[in-house]
């Protein structure tokens, strides 16, 4: 049997052609990095190699990643579809897709390529193993083209660069960052704090600056890396039949960057380059730009277009190069979930100019407090600093403890998003539009994410959430309805849900309750009757909203009694809720 499938994968080879009639393919993956290189403009950047590939590439300037952190992201890069339809749209997600699906590379295994990974995977399935078995040739620190048996064959390569990573960038201490990363650097390629282009969402302070050269120092050293990596294909005689992506996973880890949809956390660079070979591949000559709109989730299907494979019917994304080319989207999408231990629910939709955002979660701030991040210095001077009185308008836009329901942003006139217009009257219709877009996109694509995680887990306990949600059998009209009710509607709308026989809807008016300002002494009474809830999210929301306006010895006991479930979802979104209380947890 296993003769006859071997002899299968060669015919299948054979029949595609020879090597050199298929490009190979290599990826080049930095972490958490916005587009600060110098081929963007930035003059502060030190990035001579990627600048260097910029020159021969096609350079995109609207690339958009899917969510602002790297595991959702890399669910969608290895499937061409969005996360929030598939149930990994949360940071450390443990459920399944479908058996059916699989990671893209595995595509181009079948069909003769040699696939390598060095070395990060991250695909947020509870079923990654199964896709890292089937996807690769070899995934792991060592992986790499050079280990293909046969040196004639075509290989598609990833190599994903963690020195730019929120670790290095100002999570390690200091003291490690200069021993491990600035080290590498030269003088000259040191770059001064007191030069640092400080964007007006950050207060002026000594750390402040450290910590963002420190981050263009992590980016200097990571193009270093690059360079190494071009010289090897170029060494190994393999440039000239090889297509080259460069991108990052989302953007910076810095404050602000890193976990918002704002363009800080979701803009970031690509590059292409298309050997003279592949030039009939290109959008443009080499050196050129591109405004097209491409997200993640159409990185998958635009590989198999490139190499002639054919793309799944599953994949919701649209490839923008090769033989199976797309049409320009209009708009790209984005999701914020959970993330670790932070709790959160926004969406996003960007179109070549304007950024809207849809904030469902209003009473939690950008700046929320993270255990894992939190380790870093420039955290602290945030919630050192984070006084309405002292604070610039877009520096409390990131440090205050809320949002607005709605943010709007003209991205043109206003690159680094400071100015949210969704309450002006000039830009209604555009507000109107992308709102719009915004509904139609979640209820076409069965966006999961406004299920709790613990109700999402006895739902799919039999079959996955992309087969329910596909397939129309999660009733998901009423729960998007009831999530967009929270900050706009009355309470007599939350206590209407209160009743409702579906988890997830009480769940919502439990935390429309809570977002109100006040609540009046009936909306308590109703609050306290409801507080034994059979589904455990809405019991912890009930308790939170009684929390919130007031009435502590009620709402504690059961968030403590919640955090001795045997479920771990119910655990950390109990302890969240005891965490943000703070003081008023020990009144």
């Amino acid at each position: 049997m296993k003769r006859l499938f071997f002899s299968f994968l060669l015919l299948v080879w054979c029949a595609a052609g020879r090597a050199d009639d298929r490009p190979s393919i290599l990826w080049i993956t930095a972490e958490d990095m916005s587009p600060v290189l110098g081929c963007y403009d930035d003059q502060f950047a030190v990035s001579p190699n990627i600048d260097r590939l910029a020159t021969e590439s096609v350079r995109y300037t609207r690339a958009f990643a899917s969510a602002p952190v790297c595991s959702p992201s890399r669910s969608c890069l290895i499937t061409g579809c969005y996360p929030p339809s598939l149930s990994t749209q949360q940071m450390r997600s443990g459920f399944a897709i479908p058996k059916s699906m699989r990671g893209f590379p595995e595509h181009l295994r079948v069909r003769g390529y040699y696939t390598s990974n060095n070395v990060k995977t991250d695909y947020n399935t509870g079923n990654y193993a199964d896709i890292i078995r089937h996807s690769w040739n070899e995934s792991s620190a060592t992986a790499h083209w050079r280990k293909r048996p046969d040196k004639t064959q075509p290989f598609f390569s990833i190599f994903n660069l963690m020195t730019s990573h929120q670790s290095r960038s100002m999570v390690w201490p200091y003291a490690r960052f200069k021993k491990d990363v600035q080290s590498r650097l030269s003088a000259g390629e040191i770059h001064d704090p007191a030069k640092v282009p400080l964007p007006p969402y950050y207060p002026d302070t000594p750390l402040i600056r450290r910590e963002v050269a420190r981050f263009y120092d992590c980016v200097t050293a990571m193009d270093k890396e690059v360079g190494a990596i071009l010289q090897q294909l170029e060494d190994d005689g393999l440039a000239e039949n090889t297509i080259i992506f460069f991108y990052s996973d989302h953007g910076s880890g810095m404050p602000r960057h890193k976990r918002a949809l704002l363009d800080s956390g979701m803009h970031v660079p690509l590059l292409i380059r298309f050997p003279k070979k592949w030039q009939h591949l290109a959008p443009g000559k080499p050196g050129t730009t591109t405004d097209r709109l491409v997200s993640f989730v159409d990185y998958a299907p635009t590989v198999l277009s490139l190499t002639g494979v054919p793309i799944p019917e599953y994949m919701q994304g649209k490839p923008f190069l090769g033989l199976k080319v797309a049409a320009p989207r209009r708009y790209v999408y984005g999701h914020r979930d959970r993330v670790d231990e932070v709790r959160d629910l926004a969406r996003s939709v960007r179109d070549g100019r304007y950024l809207y955002i849809r904030n469902y979660m209003p009473h939690l701030g950008y700046n929320q407090p993270t255990a894992w991040p939190d380790n870093g210095e420039i955290r602290h001077d945030f919630y050192r600093l984070a006084k309405r009185e002292t604070m610039t308008t877009p520096q409390w836009h990131f440090a205050g403890p809320t949002r607005a329901v709605e943010e709007l942003y003209d991205c043109q006139a206003d690159p680094q998003d400071l100015n949210n217009l969704a309450k002006s009257g000039k830009h209604r219709e555009i507000l109107k539009r992308l709102r719009t877009e915004h509904v139609r996109h979640i209820t076409a694509t069965a966006d999961l994410g406004f299920l709790p995680e613990s109700e999402a887990w006895e739902l799919f306990s039999k079959q996955t959430g992309w087969e329910l949600g596909q397939a129309g059998r999660v009733p998901l009209a009423g729960i998007h309805q009831a999530a967009a009710q929270v900050g706009v509607a009355s309470e007599r709308v939350f206590l209407k849900n209160l009743d409702s026989d579906n988890p997830t809807i009480r769940y919502w008016g439990a935390i429309g309750l809570a977002v109100r300002p006040e609540i009046s002494g009936l909306a308590k009474r109703k609050l306290r009757r409801k507080i034994s809830d059979p589904s455990p999210a809405a019991r912890i929301e009930i308790a939170n909203a009684l929390a919130t306006h007031g009435d502590i010895p009620n709402a504690l006991p059961a968030l403590i009694d919640s955090t001795q479930h045997e479920n771990l979802i119910v655990v950390t979104h109990a302890a969240r809720i005891i965490e943000l209380l703070g003081k008023k947890a020990n009144s």
